[in-house]
């Protein structure tokens, strides 16, 4: 084995709404199936990558219920395995995670106990297909002492809510900006690093003792004329989740043939936990267009250009279009509901409307049921 593989998991977005407000970022469910955090793990274990770190803590419950057993990805080996740490009070310790760097920090000594010669460090909140290994080659050939994955969003797309990098004919990365105001390169920032293990070390505890806890704002930024920074593009489908809009058109891209067939149908493919559910059940009566329909399911309204999630009933003449339906709830007889994100083990009551006005509406109705 080359790498290790860290997976932050455990920051918080507020932009998620009420979204969040129960469950960590990274359990947020994606393409009817999955939890966001499965397509890191999946790109892990496609990438031989055997052993993994997952640092949780915000909502960790969330997480740490899906990861309860490592098989679904192909982690439980003797040699590797998939790790769960979340932050703990120690003698020399009172503190939560303060900044991703430091949460590698209070996690030094599983990376001092590796013997593997390079890190792969990535967020539990974006959707996409990477073999890390050629990230890891790309890295090696250039003598790079840190490798960061890029992305060329298109013109007009928002570039602010993401780290903006700008390089130079070799690729070597001259200016790094955390979540500008105004951005003055579309080139982001992944939240993909390789580094050699060694090195990372050196630099968390560097950091540590100056009291900085951020890896983007105090190694990448503050060590980029220092050290060999270099960004490594993507092409391939690559999205993050950390807003209601983005969660929102992440999941809507899947009712597009080519993502699904992306995801679904070439190799590698996605891992993630499977439930022992009966199949989706459409009743007399039932309208089912270009949607995803999950297991468990039962159908007796229309659906359009919608996915809806785990054990979701529809009840009779109901109306879903354009909208997102979060894991068991209950849809009441002659509900409409459009361009609406339904919020986990809810119950939606018979003749009620919800509509997104000016865009995604996050319905969530009061009840004693805890989402995951």
């Amino acid at each position: 084995m080359r790498a290790v593989g860290i997976i932050l998991a455990g920051g918080n977005s507020k932009k998620m709404q009420e979204l969040t407000s129960r469950r960590a970022t990274a359990a947020m469910p994606i393409a009817s199936s999955y939890r966001a955090i499965d397509f890191t793990l999946s790109n892990m274990s496609n990438s031989h990558i055997q052993k993994v770190a997952v640092l949780t803590q915000y909502n960790a419950r969330s997480v740490n219920e899906h990861l309860n057993s490592s098989k679904w990805w192909d982690f439980g080996r003797k040699q590797g395995g998939l790790y769960i740490f979340t932050p703990t009070i120690t003698a020399e310790n009172g503190y939560w995670y303060r900044g991703t760097a430091d949460a590698i920090y209070q996690n030094l000594d599983f990376l001092k106990r590796c013997h593997e010669p390079y890190v792969i460090i990535t967020s539990g909140d974006a959707v996409y297909k990477l073999d890390y290994n050629k990230v890891l080659e790309y890295h090696i050939a250039k003598k790079a002492d840190i490798t960061v994955v890029c992305k060329d969003l298109a013109l007009g797309e928002d570039a602010t809510r993401f780290g903006t990098v700008r390089m130079n004919e070799s690729a070597r990365i001259e200016a790094f900006e955390e979540k500008p105001m105004v951005a003055h390169s579309q080139t982001i920032s992944a939240g993909i690093y390789v580094i050699r293990r060694r090195q990372l070390i050196d630099l968390i505890e560097h950091c540590a003792e100056e009291e900085r806890h951020d890896f983007v704002t105090d190694i990448l930024i503050r060590y980029k004329n220092l050290k060999k920074i270099y960004g490594y593009k993507i092409n391939s489908y690559w999205n993050n989740i950390t807003t209601v809009d983005s969660y929102y058109q992440t999941n809507m891209d899947f009712l597009k043939p080519e993502v699904r067939s992306y995801f679904f149908k070439e190799l590698p493919m996605v891992k993630s936990k499977v439930s022992d559910l009966p199949p989706a059940k459409y009743n007399p009566g039932a309208a089912v267009k270009n949607s995803l329909i999950g297991s468990g399911s039962i159908i007796n309204g229309t659906v359009e250009n919608s996915i809806l999630f785990k054990k979701v009933f529809v009840g009779n003449n109901c109306a879903i279009r354009n909208s997102i339906i979060l894991n068991d709830v209950y849809l009441g007889d002659n509900t409409y509901i459009e361009n609406c994100i339904i919020e986990s083990r809810d119950t939606i009551r018979a003749n009620t409307r919800y509509m997104g006005e000016d865009g995604v509406k996050v319905v969530v109705e009061k009840n004693e049921r805890y989402a995951l």
